[in-house]
C-alpha cells in the first residue's frame, strides 16, 4: 500500500496548488490532494482506489494506458500539455484541457507516479497565482520590484538591492518610473505584447526578455509578474521577479525551479495566516537564521519570535493592512532565535491571498550591520579620509591623462598628414597626359583638404590650451560665404541617402573680422552633427543673419533630438546624450565650440525636442575684440 505518513504527506500535498493525483504502476489512484476536488468534481474518497481512466475521456484510454507503461519504464520526469493537447474528465462529464506534469518516484521498492494536473481553461487560476506570488517572495536573491497598479503608468514603488546591483540604475531612475526603461530602444520584442496584455487584464504572466543595464550591457531577463489584489478583487500592485538567465539561455535554457529560488533566497520570507497568525511557510534562509525547522514553525506565530507581548499587541500593528488603511507596512523589530540570541530586522509586510485565504507576506532584512554603522563609522573616519585623498588624486591624474591623450592622438595624426601633403605636391610635377590640368586641380583639392584636416587637428590640440587659457586666436578679414561654401562642400560628402542642405540666401556681401579657422571649425561641427543625428530623406536648414554688430548662424535639423533630461549637460566634455550612445562620437565637439564661442565674445544655444529635431544658434560679433 501507499505509505500513510499523514502529517508529512498532507503537508506536501496541500502545499501544491495544482491538483495532485498519485497512481501506482497499475494506474490505480492511491492518493489525491484537496485541490483535485474542484478540478475533477469528485470527492477524494470517490477517486482513491479507482482506475486513472476515471479522470480521462474514454477516447484517450488506450493511448494513455500505452503511454503510461512506457513512462514508468523510462522513469523520467515529463511535462505534457504544452506541445500536445491533453484533456481531463470531470464527474459531470465535462471535458477540459489540462497541463500535466508526471513525476515518477519509488517508496519501499514500489513505483508510483505523481501527476500534477492544471485546468488551463480558466483565465485566472488560483493555483497559478499562488505559485507566481510564492516565487516572487522566495526570489529575494534576484531582482524584485513592486509597482502601484492604481497610479498612472504603473510606476515602481519598491525594489530590492539585488535589482539595483544587477541593473546599475540609481534610485531616482527606478522609483516612480515604469520599468520599460529596462528595454532601452529594444521595444519590439514579441513577448512584450503578451506582457502588456496580461498587465492590462490584471493577470499573472511570465516572459523572457532582452533587458539592458545602465551601462548598456544586454542580459536575458526571465521575468515573472503577478498581481496583488485586495479583498474586493481589485488589483492594487504587481510584483515582478527579475532573474538574470543569460547563462541559462546560452547553455541550458531551463527554468529555475520554484523551490531552488526559495531556498537560495538571501532574505527571510515569512507567510502566515491572517486569522490564526500561524506560519504557513518560511523559507530556508529564515529557518537557518532562526534555528527552527518548518515543523516547529508550523505550530508557531510571529509572537513567538518578536517582542510583542500577545496577539492583541501584534494586531494593533498589522490591523492597518486588514482595514485597508495602508497597502504595505514597513517597520523595524527584533527577532529572537531558538537559542535565545536576537538580531534587528526590517520588515516589509503586505496582505495577500493564498487561494481563498488571506495571508500576510513578510520580506525581512537582517539590519545588524546597519544598526552598527554609527559605531563602525567612528573607527573608519581616518581610513575614509585617506581613501578620499587617494580618489581625488586619481581623479586629477585621470583628467591630466585625458588631456595628454588628446594631444598625443593629434600629434600622431599630424605626422602622416604631413607625408600625404608632401606626396600630393610631388605628384603634381608628373605631367604625363593632356589631362594633367584636371589632375592638378584634384591634387590641389587633396592638398587643400590635408591642410584643412591639419587645422582641425590643431584645434583638438587647443583643448589643453583652452583649459590653461593659453589659446591664441588669429583674426583676419574674410567673406562669410567662403567659410559657408567650404563647410557645405565638405559636408555634402557626408550626406545620407535623400538628405539635403538648404543653402542660406543673400550672404555674398557679408564679411567678418574674426578667427576664420575657429568659425569654420564650429560651423563644421554643428553641421556634421545635424547630418549624423538625422535620418535619411531629411532636410537641414542653414540660415545666416547679420546686423551692424553681430552675426547669427542657425542650423536646424529633423533628427532624433536631445532628451530633455540630457539638455543641461550637452555642452559638458565627453558627455553623450542617452539616445546617441550607439552613434560614433567623442562628446567633445560641442564643448570645444562653446569654449571658443565664449572666448570670442559669442554664444551658442539650442532648442531641441526628442524625435522632432534640434536647432543650434551661434552668435558672435562681426569684429573680434583684440
Amino acid at each position: 500500500m501507499f505509505p500513510q505518513d499523514k502529517k508529512i504527506f498532507n503537508i506536501l500535498l496541500e502545499i501544491v496548488s495544482e491538483a495532485v493525483i498519485i497512481v501506482d504502476n497499475n494506474q490505480k489512484i492511491v492518493e489525491v490532494n484537496t485541490a483535485s476536488v474542484p478540478v475533477f468534481g469528485y470527492r477524494k474518497k470517490e477517486m482513491i482506489s479507482r482506475n486513472l481512466n476515471l479522470l480521462i475521456p474514454s477516447n484517450y484510454h488506450d493511448s494513455i494506458s500505452k503511454y503510461f507503461k512506457k513512462f514508468v519504464e523510462r522513469g523520467k520526469r515529463r511535462k505534457l500539455g504544452e506541445a500536445t493537447d491533453i484533456y481531463g474528465l470531470k464527474k459531470d462529464g465535462t471535458i477540459f484541457p489540462t497541463e500535466i506534469e508526471l513525476n515518477p518516484f519509488t517508496i519501499s521498492n514500489r513505483s508510483y507516479v505523481m501527476a500534477l494536473v492544471k485546468d488551463v481553461s480558466e483565465k485566472k487560476q488560483i493555483e497559478k497565482t499562488l505559485m507566481l506570488r510564492t516565487q516572487a517572495l522566495q526570489s529575494a536573491n534576484n531582482g524584485i520590484i513592486i509597482t502601484n497598479a492604481l497610479k498612472h503608468d504603473n510606476p515602481v514603488i519598491y525594489y530590492n538591492s539585488a535589482f539595483q546591483k544587477l541593473t546599475g540604475y540609481s534610485d531616482a531612475e527606478i522609483i516612480n518610473h515604469n520599468c520599460r526603461f529596462l528595454q532601452g530602444k529594444d521595444r519590439d520584442q514579441k513577448p512584450l505584447k503578451y506582457l502588456r496584455d496580461s498587465i492590462r487584464k490584471g493577470e499573472s504572466c511570465q516572459a523572457t526578455l532582452r533587458n539592458y543595464k545602465k551601462d548598456g550591457t544586454m542580459f536575458w531577463n526571465d521575468l515573472y509578474i503577478f498581481p496583488i489584489t485586495n479583498t474586493r478583487g481589485t488589483v492594487t500592485n504587481f510584483i515582478g521577479i527579475q532573474n538574470d538567465v543569460t547563462q541559462r539561455i546560452k547553455i541550458e535554457g531551463e527554468r529555475l525551479h520554484l523551490s531552488t529560488i526559495f531556498d537560495k533566497s538571501l532574505n527571510e520570507i515569512h507567510v502566515f495566516d491572517a486569522k490564526t497568525l500561524n506560519y504557513i511557510n518560511v523559507n530556508f534562509g529564515a529557518r537557518k537564521n532562526l534555528g527552527y525547522t518548518m515543523e516547529e514553525l508550523a505550530n508557531m506565530t510571529p509572537i513567538d519570535i518578536t517582542p510583542y507581548a500577545d496577539e492583541i499587541e501584534l494586531r494593533k500593528t498589522i490591523d492597518v493592512l486588514l482595514n485597508m488603511n495602508v497597502e504595505k507596512l514597513k517597520l523595524e523589530s527584533v527577532h529572537r532565535r531558538k537559542d535565545g540570541t536576537t538580531y534587528p530586522v526590517e520588515v516589509h509586510l503586505q496582505l495577500s491571498n493564498l487561494g481563498d485565504k488571506e495571508v500576510f507576506v513578510a520580506i525581512i532584512l537582517d539590519i545588524t550591520e546597519r544598526k552598527n554603522y554609527t559605531t563602525k563609522l567612528e573607527n573608519k573616519v581616518e581610513e575614509r579620509t585617506q581613501q578620499l585623498k587617494i580618489a581625488l588624486s586619481k581623479e586629477r591624474e585621470l583628467n591630466e591623462l585625458k588631456t595628454k591623450f588628446l594631444s598625443l592622438v593629434s600629434h600622431e595624426f599630424k605626422t602622416p598628414l604631413s607625408g600625404i601633403s608632401t606626396s600630393s605636391q610631388l605628384l603634381s610635377k608628373y605631367r604625363l597626359t593632356e589631362q594633367q590640368g584636371k589632375r592638378d586641380k584634384h591634387i590641389k583639392t587633396i592638398t587643400d583638404k590635408v591642410h584643412f584636416l591639419d587645422n582641425i587637428l590643431n584645434d583638438f590640440l587647443s583643448i589643453e590650451k583652452l583649459e590653461t587659457g593659453k589659446i591664441n586666436y588669429m583674426f583676419s578679414h574674410f567673406k562669410l560665404s567662403k567659410v559657408v561654401n567650404e563647410v557645405v562642400y565638405n559636408s555634402n560628402m557626408l550626406l545620407k541617402e535623400g538628405q539635403q542642405i538648404n543653402y542660406p540666401e543673400n550672404i555674398d556681401d557679408l564679411s567678418l573680422y574674426q578667427d576664420e579657422k575657429i568659425i569654420q571649425l564650429i560651423f563644421s561641427n554643428l553641421l556634421h552633427n545635424a547630418i549624423k543625428y538625422s535620418p535619411e530623406g531629411t532636410t537641414i536648414d542653414l540660415q545666416i543673419k547679420q546686423d551692424s554688430t553681430d552675426t547669427w548662424l542657425l542650423i536646424k535639423d529633423q533628427g532624433m533630438g536631445i532628451p530633455k533630461k540630457d539638455q543641461t549637460s550637452i555642452f559638458e566634455r565627453y558627455f553623450r546624450a542617452e539616445n546617441a550612445m550607439n552613434i560614433q562620437g567623442t562628446g567633445i565637439g560641442l564643448n570645444i565650440a562653446k569654449n571658443h564661442m565664449e572666448n570670442l565674445g559669442g554664444t551658442i544655444s539650442f532648442e531641441s525636442k526628442e524625435h522632432i529635431g534640434s536647432t543650434f544658434i551661434i552668435t558672435f560679433p562681426n569684429i573680434a575684440a583684440q
